[in-house]
């Protein structure tokens, strides 16, 4: 059976392609959903791509992760520096976990520099784009082994 990797979305992530092009690009969730399905069926790995603009989804979502995936990828969005809850679902899966962002978040406002996520996350990428989530599922394959 093939590894199951989980690509959860957070908050507006929806919009990629319509939402601030000059910061997140022109690419579309399901550009990115495409590009790492191939990588990872190259790779004899399956994902599960999901996105919510709601926390409570998100955390029932690492819930399922425990059951079904061998890791979660994840991009928090704005909850990165507001979600304990999201943090705590993390701290409950024992998988390995990437942290991603489109944007530098350290060259952004200030109150974007802190990660409650960053603390459970195995790596964290960010500000490589949208081929942030391709690097992140190659740093989970070599994780997995």
């Amino acid at each position: 059976m093939a590894k199951l990797i989980y690509i959860l979305n957070g908050p507006n992530l929806n919009l990629l392609g319509k939402r601030q092009p000059e910061i997140y690009g022109t690419d579309t969730l399901a550009d990115i959903e495409i590009r790492c399905r191939q990588l990872a069926q190259a790779q004899g790995a399956e994902i599960a791509l999901f996105q919510s603009n709601h926390e409570g989804e998100i955390v029932e979502t690492i819930h399922e992760a425990r059951e079904k995936a061998a890791a979660v990828i994840i991009n928090p969005a704005a909850y990165s520096h507001t979600s304990v809850a999201i943090l705590d679902a993390l701290n409950a899966y024992e998988g390995k976990v990437v942290e991603v962002h489109i944007s530098n978040i350290h060259k952004r406002e200030s109150f974007r520099h802190h990660s409650y996520v960053s603390a459970r996350a195995d790596g964290v990428i960010c500000g490589c784009g949208t081929e942030g989530y391709e690097l992140a599922l190659r740093h989970v394959l070599s994780l997995l082994g």
